[in-house]
């Protein structure tokens, strides 16, 4: 019997078009690179954005999803109800070496990213509330730091299929090459 991969999502709260571009669109490309399989945008709608991301999955393989979340704290509350595990990445959080152990891996889960305030309901709703560092810091290093300790270490290890072109690791320079599929 195989074993079916976990569900993991990565919510992205409060994005803002034209100021927040960059580091949410790092935090879609770090989901997918370390094994998330869906990226939800709360705040602005920005479908620029979304397909960036999306195109990213198209050239370089893998089945991700990157959407628009109109209501984030509606999508936690149900995904909390139907078993989900939810993480919030903060740094008010417990260390996340100590809480990781603690987490299942049987069970969807949803690591939500604050932007600039998250709302205490996020807080409360989140089963964990985890802090890759107790000083300000970048989501982006927070959530790689979070999925790579999670995944025992082999998150950046997953294999994407179907894409459009290939990285193949050399030493110096780069060796992209088109699918031959």
């Amino acid at each position: 019997m195989t074993e079916q991969k976990q569900s993991i999502s990565v919510l992205r709260l409060g994005h803002r078009t034209g100021r927040d571009p960059r580091i949410s669109t790092h935090l879609g490309l770090t989901a997918r690179a370390f094994g998330a399989d869906t990226f939800l945008l709360a705040g602005d709608e920005d479908g620029e954005l979304l397909a960036g991301i999306s195109d990213v999955g198209d050239r370089f393989g893998g089945e991700f999803e990157a959407r628009h979340e109109p209501s984030p704290l509606g999508f936690l509350r149900r995904f909390v109800e139907a078993g989900g595990i939810a993480v919030h990445l903060t740094m008010y959080g417990l260390p996340y070496h100590d809480v990781i152990p603690e987490l299942p891996h049987n069970k969807p889960m949803a690591i939500v990213l604050g932007g600039a305030k998250v709302p205490r309901e996020y807080f409360e709703i989140c089963q964990h509330n985890v802090a890759v560092g107790n000083q300000p810091h970048s989501e982006v290093a927070a959530l790689a730091a979070f999925l790579e300790c999670y995944s025992g270490g082999a998150a950046g290890a997953t294999e994407f299929e179907g894409g459009k072109l290939e990285v193949h690791p050399s030493e110096r320079g780069k060796d992209l090459r088109e699918n031959p599929e």
